[in-house]
């Protein structure tokens, strides 16, 4: 296993990459406890579908604000402190607002401050990559996946949880944990990072600059953006992704429990199929991927993506085999599809302007997301299916996508 292409690429990271990766499984662990009840716990407390399709919509539309000034925020104040102080206000304080929620309003407050989580995207990206070599980016990326998937074999805890106490006391436990472990895992990597050699120029260049007058920067940057094909691309894929993923995580559980008759305390079974999954495929397939041929496993990963969302769509009640084969396809696929597009990002953007350019790209893409949690909320109360006839639309368009970032790979440069 030491021989193997991750593992040496895991021990060779230094400095702020290795601070960045290994601190990961602090935050996988209380994620993966309670996103599996997350939207049962808002059914529990007494929200309809509209309500939490609104508060997905709310989330979103909020993220555009902060996505915006992501990039300003991170340049003035650097990726470090900046990447601290917005993860505790986007990850601890909502934990704790859902310990004592009681009713839509409690979920509200939550969405508004998470949704600061767009600033410390933007700062721990550049954190993390800054000083990597350009080799390490695809396994780094492999690597916070993994991290994830590991922990995911901890979600059966919280299914035996829901079991012994019930949904509600179960779910506001989790949160109690969520709080404590995220709070340390930002204080992890704050002592143990050191600011990145761009983010030190940034912080001279704008020393005497207002956040205002960084923004008003944002023009010229944004024009760059637009003459250059492969970041248009790979904004349209995490479009695609972005808006998929909000359906999955808020509808998923929703449809297998009440539509498919799944008992809610089996749903954390399905993270650690899911996970079994991907970490094969990160260590058998993603290994052999090379940077040069993004398009080509994009483009499997969509197909299979659509035929998950097909399987989903019309299979009958309680089929447990095929409610696992469409877990297995569809993980498999997003494992070919995920840290390859977020590897995209670092690869096709300027790194002069990497802040203000990620930031510009995910205000972009939270506009056109923000709509479709509340687009999705509705269609789910009239049928728990749309949703995923919605996500069928979507992953066809990043088949598209994907066909024409192949095209351009050809003609252009590769990719």
């Amino acid at each position: 296993m030491q021989k193997h292409p991750l593992i040496q690429s895991l021990l060779a990271l230094k400095g702020n990459p290795r601070a960045s990766v290994f601190t990961e499984p602090l935050f996988g662990i209380p994620y993966f406890l309670y996103i599996p009840y997350a939207s049962l716990y808002m059914v529990a407390l007494g929200l309809s579908d509209q309500q939490i399709g609104l508060l997905a919509s709310i989330g979103m539309g909020c993220q555009i604000f902060t996505a915006m000034v992501s990039g300003a925020i991170t340049d003035k104040f650097g990726r470090r402190w900046t990447t601290f102080f917005s993860d505790l206000v986007s990850w601890s304080i909502p934990a704790l607002i859902l310990i004592f929620a009681q009713n839509f309003w409690f979920f509200l407050a939550a969405a508004i401050f998470n949704s600061s989580w767009r600033i410390s995207h933007t700062s721990w990206t550049c954190l993390m990559v800054e000083d990597a070599e350009p080799d390490q980016i695809v396994p780094m990326w492999t690597w916070v996946y993994i991290s994830g998937l590991i922990v995911a074999f901890f979600a059966p805890v919280s299914g035996k949880l829901v079991e012994r106490f019930d949904l509600v006391p179960a779910v506001r436990g989790l949160y109690l944990f969520a709080f404590i472990v995220l709070t340390l895992k930002f204080v992890v990597l704050l002592v143990y990072s050191t600011e990145t050699r761009r983010g030190k120029e940034r912080l001279v260049e704008t020393r005497g600059q207002s956040i205002s007058f960084l923004l008003k920067e944002y023009r010229g940057v944004a024009s760059q953006l637009l003459q250059t094909p492969a970041t248009l691309f790979t904004l349209g894929l995490l479009i695609v992704i972005g808006i998929c993923s909000t359906v999955n995580g808020t509808f998923w559980a929703i449809l297998v429990t009440q539509k498919l008759g799944i008992p809610a305390d089996r749903i954390a079974l399905f993270p650690m199929v899911r996970a079994l999954v991907m970490l094969a495929m990160f260590f058998l397939v993603i290994p052999r991927i090379s940077k040069n041929r993004f398009h080509r496993p994009m483009i499997v990963g969509f197909i299979g993506l659509i035929t998950s969302q097909c399987l989903l769509i019309l299979m009958p009640a309680q089929n447990y085999l095929l409610l696992i084969t469409n877990v297995i396809i569809d993980a498999g696929s997003l494992a070919l599809v995920n840290p390859l597009v977020d590897s995209l990002v670092f690869f096709t953007v300027d790194p002069q302007e990497r802040a203000r350019i990620t930031a510009i790209l995910y205000v972009v893409v939270f506009i056109f997301i923000s709509p479709f949690g509340w687009i999705a909320g509705n269609l789910s109360a009239h049928n728990k299916t749309f949703p995923f006839v919605l996500n069928l639309v979507l992953f066809s368009i990043g088949l598209v996508l994907s066909l024409l970032t192949s095209r351009w790979s050809r003609e252009e440069r590769p990719v």
